[in-house]
């Protein structure tokens, strides 16, 4: 642990919440040039860090959201070019995740009523010398330019209130107060383990108009994640409010699936020209109404024409981009960037289900779902590990069982009489064994297994001890398939599929994927054991939930789940694969399938020999389905397949987010199969190259970053043949299988083959 001279601090007044820490000092003499100055930043709250009136990094909202109670992250910014003789350090707090408003509860502070800030700036001289300066009762605190902010709520800046004098060498003001140190030990300081959040792009309105109540409205063009920052110039203490929403309805701003966040903020102009970034909240939009603009949408209109006015700031965890994915098919490819979209808005610090309502946690069900899209599309190795830290660390302190959402702010909220007390449930705490092992797929780190071996096996015997006599998972709550598309509005975890088959179905999957995590680690006894967790309830299954092939509740969930898991011998597996196409055939090759069967209906389809299906499925356009979205303009992943429904209404269900990637998790099926590009290995060091061409796709191509180097795959149909061209990285082999040829090892370098097109083979259903 690390000897920290520095403490936290608070200041001694409120200050709307917002409140600027500010310390001075010179450097030593006599020990030469400076060799290096580095600044250690964290809060309770967020926080962002300046030094000599030079922001000290572009890091946004450190730091973070964790478990609180157990650990807090801090930064660590080299700031070498920014000390002088004489060194200002200044700390711009807010409320942050820490002490805001969080869940749909209305309560806000839930892990403190006081912020306080935190900095260490050590400097290294070239003697050797080192001078350490930081946060103590030394310092002062003073007023912001905001007198507002919260995640949900937004933030309110009043940009009469600037004094950027606050930073430089001397500063003294009547309005500045004392600090004291926070009643808190640092021993729950650690560094990230994942990026920090930073601004990752910037998009200019497409459009400006009036909306029938005469608002102006705005249209970015794209459902992102972040703020809008307006630059703008008008009298003296009038307000511009930017509301934001993700779609319209009836021509006005849709702001019911918001619930209670206000998701506004409000500049108070200086009679100056104004900047202003609103960075102590954040919110998911494509749409602002915009009042108060000096001049009208008129004057707003030109404004922007001349390149300024307002700009939306995207915002999310800096997640370097590595797998990429295109067809000949807009649709399909406007479906694969929506769910890049839907991540990198979720990404923002914590895999969040969505961004833009009075929400915005740590569902682990969706990253249950989504982990291996996530892994596959940006580099997110680091950010899960720092996430499954937290997730470890909530089940620790709950008896082995892994919460609804990481961090845990649940536990301090209390539940309606019909909602029951949360307890370990499928697919959800499931998380604690599929996020580690698609994280060990995708990039052959074995510290992802053996940081989060021992969260996994504790969550495999406590799914054991939740086994009835029969064992089978057939008691307490279960989410199930939750929003199946034809359970009511209202209902959502009325799913045909009967949930204690799905949780039984996945607790198989949990114990094999431990089984293997056991192996990986050399932990033989364990092996051993969770092989027969398996083995027990695979038996159960068989005897209780399987008749002559048909499996309980016999819909296309349970289907998909049994084939995926290889819970099933090869009759009841070919049974289970025509039964499932047949009944993805009578659904019209509309999807049925919720949060459970989802992720891997495709895959039990492909598998099965039925590709057809599967591309039929992928390929629909009618609702619901992955691509009715697409053609209403949906630029994200939605929660519900319809969450607009085909009049152009919101579904009135009171969950609807037009920002969820749980249901783009198909996009790992894309992938691999369509394009052709998955891991024989983990971490891709041999590579299995099986495009399989359907339907009317003219050509695929997919490509990887993997940790070896970039891996890529073409296909294209011409004159009756397919040809093939594929990248292999240095340090790699590729098993190349194509239909109708044997099966080829490529060695690294890039290949080209063509050949005659097999006709898919014909299956028959019942």
């Amino acid at each position: 642990m690390t000897a920290w001279h520095a403490r936290l601090i608070s200041s001694d007044a409120e200050f709307g919440g917002a409140p600027l820490l500010r310390g001075e000092f010179r450097l030593d003499e006599g020990h030469g040039d400076v060799a290096s100055a580095t600044l250690f930043v964290s809060a309770l709250g967020v926080v962002e860090a300046w030094v000599n009136g030079r922001r000290a990094s572009e890091d946004l909202l450190t730091p973070g959201w964790t478990s609180y109670e157990w650990r807090i992250r801090y930064a660590e910014l080299d700031v070498t070019s920014h000390v002088g003789p004489t060194t200002v350090v200044g700390l711009s707090l807010g409320n942050g995740w820490y002490r805001g408003r969080l869940t749909w509860s209305g309560g806000w502070a839930f892990y403190g009523d006081e912020l306080a800030g935190f900095a260490e700036l050590r400097v290294r001289f070239a003697d050797g010398h080192v001078q350490v300066f930081g946060t103590d009762s030394s310092w002062t605190a003073g007023p912001s330019a905001t007198t507002a902010n919260d995640l949900y709520d937004g933030q309110d800046i009043d940009a009469r209130a600037c004094d950027g004098a606050w930073l430089a060498p001397g500063f003294v003001s009547p309005a500045w107060v004392g600090v004291h140190e926070h009643d808190d030990d640092l021993s729950r300081l650690e560094p990230y383990v994942g990026p920090p959040v930073r601004r990752v792009a910037a998009l200019a309105p497409v459009e400006v108009w009036e909306s029938p109540s005469g608002k102006a409205l705005v249209d970015f063009g794209q459902n992102l994640v972040g703020w809008i920052r307006a630059e703008v110039t008008g009298p003296a203490g009038s307000v511009v409010t930017l509301r934001h929403a993700e779609v319209l309805e009836r021509g006005e701003l849709g702001t019911r699936p918001l619930r209670s966040a206000k998701a506004t903020d409000r500049f108070t102009l200086s009679g100056g020209d104004d900047v202003f970034e609103p960075t102590s909240t954040f919110h998911g939009f494509r749409y602002a109404e915009v009042e108060g603009w000096p001049g009208g949408i008129e004057a707003l209109r030109a404004d922007l024409a001349a390149g300024g006015g307002l700009t939306a700031v995207v915002v999310s965890s800096d997640l370097r981009r590595t797998g990429r994915f295109e067809t000949s098919n807009p649709l399909l490819n406007r479906l694969h960037e929506n769910a890049v979209w839907g991540m990198r808005g979720n990404f923002v610090d914590v895999p969040t289900d969505c961004p833009q309502r009075d929400e915005r946690l740590g569902w682990t069900g969706d990253l249950a779902a989504f982990a291996p899209s996530a892994c596959f599309l940006f580099d997110s190795r680091d950010f899960l590990r720092d996430w499954l830290r937290d997730l470890a660390l909530e089940q620790e302190h709950q008896d082995g069982l892994v919460p609804y959402v990481v961090p845990d702010v649940l536990k301090y909220v209390e539940h309606p009489a019909e909602f029951p007390v949360p307890d370990t449930t499928a697919v959800w705490s499931d998380a604690a064994v599929w996020v580690p092992w698609a994280v060990w797929t995708a990039y052959g780190d074995s510290r992802v297994l053996e940081e989060a071996y021992p969260s996994m096996a504790a969550h495999a015997r406590r799914v054991r001890s939740k086994l009835s006599s029969n064992g089978l998972w057939d008691s307490g709550f279960q989410f199930g398939d939750w929003l199946d598309p034809d359970a009511a509005p209202d209902r959502p975890a009325a799913a045909k599929a009967d949930p204690h088959v799905v949780a039984t179905l996945c607790a198989y999957r949990t114990a094999e994927l431990v089984a293997q995590t056991a192996g990986v680690l050399g932990e033989t006894a364990a092996e051993s054991e969770f092989r027969g967790m398996a083995a027990g309830l695979r038996a159960a299954f068989t005897e209780h939930y399987l008749t002559d092939g048909v499996i309980a509740s016999d819909c296309t969930t349970v289907y998909a789940l049994a084939i995926a898991f290889g819970i099933l011998d090869d009759a009841d597996r070919e049974f289970a694969g025509n039964r499932l196409a047949e009944l993805v055939e009578a659904s019209g090759h509309r999807i049925s399938t919720g949060f459970a069967g989802t992720p891997f209906v495709t895959d039990a389809l492909t598998a099965t020999g039925h590709l057809d299906t599967a591309y039929r499925l992928i390929l629909q356009t009618e609702n619901p389905s992955w691509l009715y979205p697409v053609t209403m303009g949906a630029t994200t992943i939605w929660e519900r397949w319809d969450s607009m429904l085909p009049d152009g209404t919101i579904n009135p269900g009171e969950m609807t987010s037009f920002n969820h990637y749980a249901l783009g998790a198909v996009v790992d099926w894309l992938h691999r199969t369509v394009g052709g590009l998955a891991p024989l290995e983990p971490g891709y060091r041999r590579i299995l190259v099986a495009p399989r061409p359907g339907r009317d796709l003219e050509w695929a191509e997919t490509s990887l970053e993997t940790p070896h180097g970039l891996a890529s795959v073409r296909w294209e149909l011409a004159d009756g043949k397919v040809t093939v061209a594929v990248v292999v990285p240095e340090g790699t082999e590729a098993v190349l299988r194509l239909p109708g040829v044997m099966e080829e090892t490529l060695t690294p370098g890039r290949h080209g083959r063509t050949l005659p097109v097999q006709a898919p083979a014909v299956r028959s259903v019942r």
